[in-house]
């Protein structure tokens, strides 16, 4: 894997929000994450998380919208909880120290990994921001999306708002069906030029939990499949929004807790 980040990178991440990693896989490697997502998500059988019980295509046919972000993508987390292989990749102290690197953090912990599956032809991502559906709130929080097929602007490649992630705060602003939504609440970013982080597979991108960002529908009868996850930067408590946290988990928690059970967010890197 290419894990060394130049001090170019480190600046340009720090002054945008977001940096693209180009050859992150070799073909190898690629292959290998490909049948190991591949894998992980055919032995989950529809179970989108463990620990709450809901699955793919639940909510099907309940109302237009629930049948239109079924379309935006599949959605699986914590692939590393029920897949060996996946969590031998996911657990990487290469990887951590990159995303400790870019955060200027002394520890990194898994917050929660996420296959994302845009289909043929599926709909938009707006924009929106990461960090304000977490359990915890940190400037510094941040995601890896590493490209499993080509992402172009054809097929639904992420875009991001330069620079927004120094200003954005940890207000839930949510991913609504409007593009545009997010720029009732942030309108000094309404007339920022967006980057297209087109990718080819291999390669990767990191971005600040705060960075606003989205992807373009799919306009193609292929598959534009990614793997990612998000990273807790170490010592962080727990700020009550459930998000992903089993519930027999968060029936131990109150908010301020310290969230250090490794069994749920692993630390993967330390200095």
């Amino acid at each position: 894997m290419n894990t060394d980040l130049s001090k170019e990178q480190l600046d340009f991440y720090r002054e945008n929000g977001y940096v693209i990693v180009e050859d992150f896989l070799n073909a190898e490697e690629l292959e290998h994450w490909r049948r190991t997502v591949t894998q992980a998500i055919k032995e989950r059988n529809g179970l989108k998380m463990p620990g709450k019980d809901v699955r793919l295509g639940d909510d099907d046919g309940i109302n237009e919208d629930a049948a239109y972000y079924n379309n935006v993508f599949d959605q699986l987390l914590n692939l590393w909880q029920t897949s060996e292989e996946m969590k031998q990749l996911m657990v990487d102290e290469r990887i951590g120290k990159m995303a400790a690197d870019l955060a200027g953090a002394d520890g990194i912990r898994i917050w929660h990994d996420q296959a994302l599956i845009k289909r043929p032809w599926a709909n938009p991502t707006s924009w929106h921001l990461d960090t304000p559906f977490w359990s915890f709130s940190d400037r510094r929080a941040l995601s890896i999306w590493v490209a499993l097929d080509d992402a172009t602007l054809e097929n639904g490649c992420l875009f991001f708002i330069p620079g927004s992630h120094k200003t954005t705060t940890f207000e839930n602003t949510g991913i609504g069906k409007n593009m545009g939504g997010i720029f009732e609440v942030y309108p000094e970013f309404k007339q920022t030029k967006s980057h297209a982080a087109v990718m080819k597979a291999g390669s990767c991108s990191f971005h600040n939990g705060l960075t606003i960002h989205g992807a373009h529908a799919n306009m193609t009868p292929g598959f534009r499949r990614a793997m990612t996850c998000a990273y807790m930067p170490d010592g962080n408590t727990y700020n009550g929004i459930p998000n992903i946290l089993p519930d027999e988990y968060l029936s131990t928690l109150k908010v301020g807790d310290l969230l250090n059970n490794d069994e749920q967010n692993p630390l993967i890197y330390k200095r």
